[in-house]
């Protein structure tokens, strides 16, 4: 089968199309033909070293996957048959032509959705729902701060938890961004290139902060987000795009009780996954069936082209997911 190796660390370029050896499932696995899959920054970070699979997971890149059953395991429970089409969650292998998946975190494809919305959720629905409810237990009449917007966990986060009753801000850099997020129910946008958003924030709350600050950009951004939070105000770290080590006043995090929770996806276990699955599909996949949240696609690539899509997403050019389409 074809998919996209890597031929070293580094930048965009180290990224091949190459035939390697199509994967085996186990006894609880699905093989898929993947029609599509999408980018996320953790591809970029494995693509330059870091961010390894876990132990058992493919090597090539790609956490999530639209497709069709092409083998099962003995042990896959009835209910799922060859030529279904399904969309889910990987631990690696999505940017090739074949992909194995857990068949408890294989879910059915919509009716009248294309392979392109389905690769488009996982992800960034997963890791928006586990973080903004789950960790941060965002309620109805508070309010969140969404640092960069226009990602795809930001586009995702956004519906979420306005559809929640919760108001929210978020950080973009351009004003199109901006416009866009406030159109998926900001309630406010802070263009952070010209900005210091907590001077805005304290503006836009009359001093008050926020209940939920969401951030993917890590260190410099740390003291910052705590400063805004209101009493027991959480701060959900769920990327270090711009470094991991910072100093912070822990006088205010006791004074304030403030709770500094971090999460990753892709080292949970499976049976963590299983459940992870299970919670969205419980509360927002009728919601995105019936159209009230819908994924966000900004472009789509042939597979082929995987050093172009990631050179896109580097120039931080998208609003909401890039996807490579497979077939």
């Amino acid at each position: 089968m074809k998919a996209i190796i890597r031929t070293g660390d580094g930048g965009p370029e180290v990224l091949q199309l190459a035939e390697v050896p199509a994967p085996t499932p186990t006894a609880t696995q699905l093989l898929v033909d993947v029609h599509a899959t999408a980018l996320n920054r953790a591809d970029l970070i494995q693509r330059r070293g870091g961010y390894p699979p876990p132990p058992g997971e493919s090597e090539v890149l790609g956490l999530e996957i639209a497709g069709t059953v092409s083998e099962m395991g003995d042990a896959v429970a009835d209910g799922i048959s060859k030529g279904d089409r399904v969309f889910g969650l990987v631990g690696g292998g999505g940017y090739a032509e074949q992909a194995i998946i857990d068949y408890r975190m294989a879910m059915p494809i919509p009716d009248g959705w294309s392979f392109e919305q389905a690769a488009a959720v996982p992800e960034v629905f997963f890791t928006a729902n586990e973080n903004i409810f789950t960790l941060g237990k965002l309620s109805a009449g508070e309010t969140i701060l969404i640092h960069a917007g226009g990602s795809g966990v930001g586009s995702a986060g956004i519906q979420i938890s306005r559809h929640a009753g919760a108001t929210v801000f978020v950080t973009a850099g351009t004003p199109k961004k901006i416009d866009k997020c406030k159109a998926l129910g900001a309630t406010e946008g802070i263009n952070y290139k010209t900005t210091d958003f907590v001077a805005e924030i304290q503006r836009l709350t009359d001093g008050q902060g926020v209940d939920v600050v969401l951030d993917f950009i890590g260190a410099p951004y740390l003291e910052r987000n705590l400063s805004i939070l209101k009493t027991k105000g959480r701060l959900l770290q769920v990327g270090l795009i711009a470094g991991a080590t910072a100093e912070i006043n822990l006088g205010a995090v006791m004074r304030n009780r403030l709770q500094i929770i971090g999460s990753v996806m892709r080292p949970q276990s499976i049976d963590e996954k299983i459940a992870i699955t299970h919670r969205f599909v419980e509360r927002w996949l009728p919601e995105l069936k019936r159209g009230v949240l819908q994924p966000i696609i900004d472009t789509v690539f042939p597979l082929s082209e995987a050093q172009h899509a990631h050179e896109y997403m580097e120039a931080n050019r998208n609003f909401g997911k890039i996807l490579l389409k497979v077939f």
